[in-house]
């Protein structure tokens, strides 16, 4: 038992480390927005583990420091066997198992599953969106939408009315009632008036369930909105604004605040057939959670699931580190290793609970740097706990029931590493 380190696997493991980042921003990106977040994250890391011990096995293999020459000559096979599932397999089940705890509803929060849409239906809407885009977009959005979700649709002009109460859209038949009441909307000729809007849009809202608004129009409205908006941020409501074709900073500004003031975010559509990109971007935010990034649309991330990440990291490394020393089939490789992954993971989790602000270049800047760490100190930490060779067990085994009274040789023999 010894302290020691191998350089060439601390350098292999770095390089592991951004290749398997490498291909998992690219599943982040590739993957269909439909498939759940456990899957697509148990994937990341997954291919990440792959990564980071198909480096590390080729650098013992390269230089057998950690594990002596007799496992290079003797285990190298069943290395290569225990490759994948001990770290594809392992960190895919590791990593999905606590996104989906991530993903659950922590100290008051609430998962989205109402979703209010507010439509100005102003005589200006015949201008700015002739071919009623807008509603197409609504649509568009319902149908995406999931079983557990339901919709609400206020139309406004100079007074609002709520043409479609909360209903739920997870069946053909629902959505296609909901369409008919879409299709059914007349246009008017009036004006703006957003305190109706958004009065409307509360007397909707339930309490006890998680619900985004999402407020499309084309204009200003110089209605004192104050107490609506005081409403909103006191029940925790996202409000997203769409402004289609504002030709002047007054409505633009107002459409902004609102969305800001309230957690939101404010989309500027240039042209109706845009809206429903707008909508779908919008739908797309409100449900993924994770353990790699944070919503830039949401509320600020409550202080009990920055926890859960930072735990999330530990248990991670714990994984990555044990996986390793099963794939070298070496108990005091798996402690040492294990022990570096929690470090590792923990200071991996500061960086990203530090880090991430929603920006996609600077969270994939500090998953970068903080994938880099994790595999460092887990290759390192051969330094701090020691580690033995792995040995010939069997053959050990053979040799002392052949010479039974060397009891030096059935001592020695019995110091295999192994698993």
């Amino acid at each position: 038992m010894q302290r020691k380190i191998n350089m060439l696997l601390l350098l292999f493991s770095l390089i592991g480390a951004a290749v398997g980042f490498a291909i998992g921003e690219v599943v982040l990106r590739a993957l269909p927005e439909t498939w759940p977040s456990y899957v697509i994250i148990g994937v990341y890391f997954g291919i990440l583990a792959l990564s980071v011990g198909l480096f590390c096995l080729i650098a013992e293999l390269m230089s057998p420091s950690l594990n002596g020459h007799s496992w290079r000559q003797r285990y190298t096979d069943l290395s290569w066997k225990l490759l994948v599932p001990a770290t594809l397999v392992l960190l895919f089940v590791v990593g999905g198992a606590l996104q989906f705890v991530y993903g659950l509803e922590f100290g008051g929060t609430k998962k989205i599953r109402d979703i209010v849409l507010v439509i100005d239906n102003s005589g200006s809407m015949t201008e700015t969106d002739p071919n009623n885009d807008r509603y197409k977009a609504a649509k568009s959005l319902i149908a995406e939408m999931d079983k557990d979700k339901r919709v609400a649709i206020v139309s406004f002009a100079n007074s609002a009315q709520l043409i479609q109460p909360m209903v739920n859209v997870g069946a053909s038949s629902q959505k296609s009632a909901v369409y008919d009441v879409i299709d059914a909307i007349e246009p008017t000729e009036e004006g703006t008036n957003f305190y109706s809007a958004l009065t409307e849009a509360l007397r909707v809202i339930q309490a006890d369930r998680g619900t985004m608004v999402i407020f499309m129009s084309d204009g200003f409205s110089d209605s004192n909105i104050t107490e609506q908006m005081d409403q909103f941020r006191s029940k925790g409501i996202a409000l997203h604004t769409i402004g289609l074709k504002i030709g002047y900073d007054q409505g633009t500004l107002l459409l902004r605040d609102m969305a800001e003031s309230t957690g939101g975010t404010y989309y500027d559509v240039e042209q109706s057939d845009g809206l429903s990109t707008a909508f779908r971007s919008i739908y797309l935010t409100i449900d993924n959670r994770s353990l790699l990034s944070i919503n830039p649309n949401a509320l600020e991330e409550p202080t009990i699931y920055k926890g859960i990440r930072l735990l999330s990291f530990v248990l991670i490394g714990l994984a990555l580190g044990i996986g390793l020393g099963i794939m070298f089939d070496n108990r005091f490789l798996a402690l040492s290793f294990g022990a570096g992954g929690v470090v590792g993971g923990l200071t991996s989790g500061l960086i990203l609970n530090a880090g991430l602000s929603g920006d996609a270049f600077t969270d994939g800047l500090f998953r970068f740097i903080a994938l880099l760490v994790l595999a460092a100190v887990i290759a390192v930490f051969t330094l701090v706990i020691p580690i033995g060779e792995k040995t010939n067990a069997r053959r050990g085994r053979e040799n002392a029931a052949a010479s039974p009274r060397e009891g030096s040789g059935r001592s020695r023999n019995s110091r295999s590493s192994g698993f």
